[in-house]
């Protein structure tokens, strides 16, 4: 039978133990060092590709950080339920050895985590923060399979949006599917300018945000806002960059402008959601006092 077994606070501390736990931790860096590496690779490629999950990984490590730190006075304890975790999320590593897709080791990785966070934190800490430690699934790279439609959506939908502001401008534009054709030059809307990227770090810090929002509104408004936010930002970086090319030519594309447009879009979008995630303020205790 798997059970919880409760340890003594100063055994957690002894020196057995922590050179086991950084034996532990040095040999599960070592067995996921490829994985590591690759991920890091995605998140780090572009700000058009899963340039959010370097965000969302400090963002994790914060906040799991602040919440083991509100339960240290918890009895120290650990939980062989673990096991059922970290073995199978360990057999899907060694299927990817295999395979070499590299994502399917990232999500064994991912997996581990709240297995390993079982084993030596037990089950109170680990409940704390599991939701957190889920949420680096979103950081995951989407194979194009899997959001090519989806891409194209956005893609239609900015070009279209373009078109009509433009048009509402004064500015001459000639638009047919995902093409933008000004006087200065042509455009065309590419799954990178799609703002796919700027959704789903949009949509992952607003499901973190509104786990720590004490605010139910606040909650349905941040689940409820954050597709479209994404979206109409990427929409104002696609029209800039359309005026900009109407103005100076194509050649602005070729600048840092068009990578600056990119990260204004991450700078725009995610402090609104932070913003729209604070927990109101308790309003003050007033004291009575006499009217002179």
């Amino acid at each position: 039978m798997i059970t919880d077994t409760q340890i003594p606070l100063q055994s957690q501390y002894s020196s057995s133990d922590r050179w086991l736990l950084g034996f532990a931790a040095t040999l599960f860096v070592l067995v996921f060092a490829p994985t590591l590496s690759w991920l890091w690779g995605r998140w780090t490629m572009s700000v058009w590709q899963n340039g959010h999950g370097i965000l969302v990984t400090l963002l994790v490590i914060y906040l799991v950080r602040e919440e083991l730190i509100k339960r240290k006075d918890l009895p120290q304890q650990t939980s062989a339920w673990g096991f059922a975790i970290l073995i199978p999320a360990l057999i899907i590593h060694m299927l990817d050895t295999g395979l070499n897709s590299q994502l399917l080791s990232a999500f064994a990785f991912f997996m581990s985590l709240p297995g390993l966070a079982l084993l030596f934190l037990g089950l109170e800490r680990s409940k704390a923060i599991l939701f957190p430690l889920i949420i680096l699934m979103l950081t995951l790279p989407i194979p194009l399979v899997f959001t090519e439609s989806l891409h194209m959506g956005l893609r239609i939908i900015a070009t279209k949006s373009v078109a009509w502001l433009l048009k509402t401008l004064g500015v001459p534009v000639y638009s047919t599917g995902t093409i933008l054709q000004v006087e200065n030059g042509t455009l065309q809307v590419a799954d990178a300018c799609s703002g796919f990227s700027t959704l789903y770090a949009a949509v992952t810090i607003a499901i973190l945000t509104a786990y720590f929002c004490n605010s139910t509104k606040r909650r349905i408004l941040l689940l409820i806002i954050a597709a479209p936010l994404a979206i109409a930002v990427n929409i104002a970086r696609v029209l800039i960059l359309t005026l900009l090319v109407n103005w100076i030519g194509l050649d602005v594309l070729a600048t840092a402008a068009h990578e600056i447009s990119g990260l204004m879009t991450f700078m725009i979008a995610l402090p609104i959601i932070f913003m729209l995630g604070q927990n109101p303020r308790e309003p003050e205790n007033l004291t009575n006092e006499p009217h002179p």
